[in-house]
């Protein structure tokens, strides 16, 4: 098949077509680098079933397709908080761009929302028929309103005009190719303990995550993808962590003489976050297999790299983590 995957150049874009182009597909990565790095698809660059175009979703483009994977948009909060305006646009034109092209070339549409849209839950676990508690003018808004906005056009398309869609609602991913200063908490603590700064906690600790190793999420793409439940359908992996526990054990896996700094709970930030996946375990018969120790010590191994050939590792934790 011929396939479309916006955001391509990103973290989860880039994994995902790496799965596609094994699989065989013709795939078209459209990004705008706004977050996303020509680095994370290089390998396919020269290959013949690959396209690569710069091209920023909210302005209309005409491709054929067989399918379109809808990934675009800044994910983590400094980004889509450092331009709200655009993170908004974004969502909203983008997403109507992509079904207006779905609909005409008749291909299917994949929605990546987000388990953004439960807001700051008040319901634990989030199963899909929950609602969310929202704040609309929020700091957080311009991401989570925009992506339940997406949902809304995702379903009026299908609905008005009978465009085939799969909506995906995604809980906290991480893995290899995460940006370092994408502010999120796994980045946030594997960057500082590797540069030997202390790892900020903001509150006491105690509010609580998800982590999905990123293979894990993008298998589950597929196989909704490629299944016959529109949707939405919660993908994360439903081992619950406290902040403070991630901190410790990235701690402990680089370097146990790191110190912690607390520093005060952001606006809007949710208490707790658990995904219910009974719909993706009962339909796609998925669930997460990497335990997050081993999804650890690959994300660990990545960033190592990546900040070792930058010059920016700190030379105490390589000795030790060398010895």
């Amino acid at each position: 098949m011929r396939i479309l995957v916006t955001g391509g150049a990103g973290f989860i874009g880039s994994h995902l077509i790496d799965r596609l182009m094994a699989d065989d597909h013709e795939v078209i990565c459209l990004d705008n680098f706004y977050t996303g790095r020509k680095q994370n698809v290089v390998q396919w660059l020269n290959h013949p079933r690959f396209e690569l175009i710069r091209h920023d979703v909210t302005e209309p483009i005409r491709l054929e397709v067989d399918q379109i994977y809808h990934l675009a948009c800044p994910a983590s909060p400094v980004h889509y908080q450092y331009n709200p305006v655009k993170t908004i646009k974004t969502n909203v034109m983008g997403t109507l761009n992509m079904l207006g092209l779905a609909k005409r070339v008749k291909a299917r549409f994949f929605l990546a929302s987000t388990s953004e849209v439960y807001g700051d839950p008040e319901v634990h676990p989030q199963p899909e028929e929950y609602r969310g508690s929202v704040n609309t003018i929020g700091i957080r808004s311009c991401y989570d309103e925009g992506k339940r906005v997406a949902e809304t056009l995702a379903f009026d398309y299908h609905r008005q005009n009978d465009v085939d869609i799969r909506v995906v609602r995604i809980f906290n991913t991480y893995g290899p190719r995460m940006l370092e200063n994408d502010g999120r908490v796994v980045s946030n603590f594997i960057v500082q303990a590797l540069q030997g700064v202390p790892l900020t906690v903001y509150g006491d600790g105690s509010q609580t995550r998800s982590f999905c190793y990123v293979s894990d999420l993008v298998e589950g793409f597929i196989r909704l993808m490629n299944s016959d439940y529109i949707g939405p359908m919660n993908l994360g992996n439903p081992g619950e962590y406290t902040i403070l526990e991630l901190a410790q054990s990235v701690q402990k896996m680089i370097n146990p003489d790191a110190e912690l700094k607390f520093e005060p709970l952001p606006q809007d930030d949710p208490r707790r976050r658990q995904p219910d996946i009974t719909k993706a375990k009962a339909m796609l018969d998925w669930e997460p297999t990497v335990p997050l120790k081993e999804g650890l010590e690959l994300t660990i191994a990545d960033f190592k790299a990546r900040l070792e050939a930058a010059g920016k590792l700190a030379v105490p934790t390589v000795a030790k983590s060398s010895s």
